[in-house]
C-alpha cells in the first residue's frame, strides 16, 4: 500500500489529516495489509485529553510512545476515557514490531523520527464534516466547530501537510479512499 514511499519497510507510519478525511479507514487497511499482520496501531482519538486536546495529545504520544519506540525502547501511552473525561488505562508496548499512529496531529507526535513514513489524508470540507458527524451518531455535533478551529490553528502553525511522503485525497462523492503518491 505504501510501495515506493521508502526503500526499506517502514517501522513507523504516521497517518495525519483533518477530521472525517478517511485516516482511520486508511490506517485500518494498512494494518490489515501489513505482512504477517505484524504492525500495531495506536489512534490519537484514544489519547487526546478531551476536546481541547489535539496538541497535548500529540505531545504526550510523542514523549511516551513514539520517542521511546524510535530508540527501540519499551514504550507506553495513556488511554483517555471520554465518558469519564479522565485518564484511563496505561498501555505498554514492547519494542520490535512496526507501529502505525493515526489521527489529527500524528505528524507532530512523530516529528523528529527519521525514516518514518508520513501519510496525509484529506477530503473536501463538506464531505469531511458529513462523515465526522454521521459516524458518531450525534456525539461529535456539539464539538465540530471547536475541534475544527483547533485543527486549523494547528495546520496554520505547523504546516503538517508539507511534510507528507504520501498524499491521499478523497474526492467529493467518493465513499472509498483513492490513493495517489505525493
Amino acid at each position: 500500500m505504501l510501495a515506493g514511499a521508502s526503500a526499506r519497510p517502514a517501522q513507523l507510519v504516521l497517518v495525519d489529516g483533518p477530521s472525517g478525511a478517511g485516516k482511520s479507514t486508511f490506517a485500518d487497511r494498512l494494518l490489515a495489509a501489513w505482512p504477517a499482520h505484524a504492525a500495531r496501531l495506536v489512534r490519537l482519538d484514544q489519547v487526546y485529553p478531551g476536546w481541547h486536546g489535539l496538541d497535548p495529545g500529540a505531545e504526550r504520544l510523542r514523549r511516551d510512545l513514539v520517542d521511546p519506540f524510535a530508540r527501540g525502547a519499551p514504550a507506553r501511552w495513556r488511554r483517555w476515557d471520554w465518558s469519564a473525561d479522565a485518564v484511563a488505562a496505561v498501555e505498554r508496548m514492547p519494542p520490535g514490531r512496526p507501529l502505525i499512529v493515526e489521527g489529527c496531529g500524528a505528524f507532530a507526535a512523530g516529528a523528529d523520527v527519521e525514516g518514518a513514513v508520513r501519510v496525509w489524508v484529506t477530503a473536501p470540507d463538506g464531505l469531511r464534516r458529513r462523515r465526522a458527524l454521521d459516524r458518531d451518531d450525534g456525539g461529535f455535533d456539539d464539538y465540530w466547530d471547536l475541534w475544527e478551529a483547533q485543527w486549523r490553528r494547528h495546520v496554520a502553525r505547523d504546516r503538517p501537510d508539507r511534510r507528507a511522503d504520501v498524499r491521499v485525497r478523497v474526492p467529493s462523492g467518493v465513499g472509498a479512499l483513492a490513493q495517489r503518491a505525493g
